[in-house]
């Protein structure tokens, strides 16, 4: 897994317009936490940690006030409109200890193409060593018909790594093809259609009785 040094500095001013200086000098909010140590906070470059942040379950050895704090991101906030670093919450990880952090799931082998895969859960729940969490997990495919699934259980985990997830938790499923619905034509009435020339008759023949 990626473990990336970041350079920080320790924030003495709060509230909200403290955070929005920090953003404009392209700096990132940020709280550390865990360990029964008091919340430390911080200031992070906002496009080193973006980069870093790419990275699944990245660890981020946080330098500030000359000292390193080994932690992993837990709540990342985001500008809903423009998708930029608002603020993030690390929570304090030794080396050799266990978490419990969501693992992306990446499928592979040959399934029925009749059918349309569906995505129902994209990670599952596992605990593993702070420093061994891996990028990504893998789930085999292979054989799936149309209407069986796929489920946590199934996900293949490697050594040292223990399923959190409910092992019957669903993580794809194979749905049926829905029969391509039949096009009704629809027929444009056309002027000298059947039933028009009667109706111009017949306001004809009323014209007529009028005049006389």
């Amino acid at each position: 897994m990626a473990e990336i040094t970041i350079n920080g500095a320790k924030r003495t001013n709060f509230g909200k317009g403290a955070s929005r200086r920090d953003r404009k000098a392209g700096l990132v909010p940020a709280v550390i936490y865990g360990h029964g140590e008091n919340p430390q906070h911080v200031s992070l470059p906002a496009r080193e940690l973006g980069t870093a942040l790419k990275s699944s379950n990245v660890l981020l050895d946080v330098v500030f006030e000359g000292k390193t704090e080994l932690t992993l991101p837990k709540s990342i906030t985001k500008n809903a409109l423009t998708g930029i670093l608002e603020h993030i919450d690390l929570v304090i990880v030794r080396r050799g200890e266990r978490v419990t952090v969501d693992i992306p799931v990446h499928t592979t082998g040959e399934f029925d193409k009749d059918g349309i895969l569906e995505h129902v859960n994209n990670t599952i729940a596992v605990e593993v060593e702070a420093t061994s969490i891996p990028q990504f997990l893998t789930l085999d495919l292979a054989g799936l018909a149309v209407g069986q699934s796929r489920y946590a259980k199934d996900v293949v985990l490697p050594n040292g790594v223990t399923l959190i997830s409910d092992p019957e938790m669903g993580v794809v499923h194979l749905s049926e093809r829905s029969a391509a619905v039949e096009e009704v034509p629809v027929v444009a009435a056309v002027e000298g259609a059947e039933g028009a020339p009667a109706a111009a008759d017949g306001d004809a023949a009323k014209e007529s009785t009028d005049k006389k």
